[in-house]
């Protein structure tokens, strides 16, 4: 299964999501990868504690090879880098992505992410995917090659406006090229029970009958800690709200 965590909308908890869901099916014995297409790379910092070096593979690599001619390519699995997490793989994002976006788009390379998927998935029992917050090369890349699509959602207005133009976007994707796409469900992000907004939002969603996913995320000041030092939640904190509505989450993706 590959799963895309995707929102045009920046801020949302995007790379925290995949991040922590991607940890979560490795502490729980998958094969997990996780896939970084944002060129800021929040999610290979989180996993590594660092960006990768200028030696290292990267998900630019990948791309780049694809722009060449070569009889004898290297399979995807060589631009997979280990993690300090047992059964977490990723492969890395790097500055690279947006000077390679163009050489891309002209090259009708829209594919070259699916096909790497389809031989990735024999590595894998679980690939998540965090994306730029854009509707661009890379994230229409994951959307034509992911099985399921997850979408941030962090109970602002601003987003709820931007979520409809979304949905609509992911539909037009899946009607035009990926007839397996499904929208697995609208994630709440950074919910405060007490508050009054963020509940109106999240209900009118709920009433609107779009697909908002249980449980909600609590906001917490623990994550800024897990971010600094590298540690996904579940081995930040396994007993934390936030850790444990993150695999309640994870669960219910299964």
């Amino acid at each position: 299964m590959a799963l895309v965590v995707f929102n045009q909308k920046g801020g949302v908890g995007k790379s925290t999501i995949a991040s922590n869901l991607a940890a979560i099916s490795a502490a729980q014995g998958l094969r997990t990868l996780l896939i970084d297409l944002d060129q800021q790379g929040n999610s290979t910092r989180y996993l590594l504690g660092a960006p990768v070096g200028t030696q290292q593979p990267t998900v630019a690599s990948f791309f780049d090879q694809t722009l060449g001619f070569s009889f004898n390519p290297a399979p995807p699995a060589d631009f997979v880098l280990r993690t300090p997490f047992e059964r977490l793989d990723l492969m890395a994002a790097s500055d690279r992505l947006d000077e390679l976006q163009g050489k891309l788009e002209s090259r009708h390379k829209i594919y070259k992410l699916r096909e790497a998927l389809q031989q990735l998935g024999s590595d894998y029992d679980r690939i998540y995917i965090d994306t730029p917050p854009a509707l661009n090369f890379y994230t229409r890349s994951a959307l034509m090659g992911a099985s399921g699509c997850l979408i941030p959602f962090d109970c602002d207005d601003f987003s709820r406006q931007a979520l409809y133009t979304l949905l609509a976007n992911v539909q037009e994707i899946r009607a035009d090229h990926n007839a397996g796409l499904q929208v697995k469900g609208i994630v709440v992000n950074q919910f405060q029970p007490r508050a009054k907004l963020p509940q109106q939002l999240v209900q009118e969603l709920v009433n609107e009958g779009l697909p908002v996913l249980q449980p909600y995320l609590p906001a917490s000041i623990k994550v800024r800690e897990s971010h600094q030092l590298a540690r996904p939640m579940i081995h930040l904190d396994p007993r934390h709200k936030l850790t444990l509505a993150l695999v309640e989450l994870h669960a219910a993706l299964a």
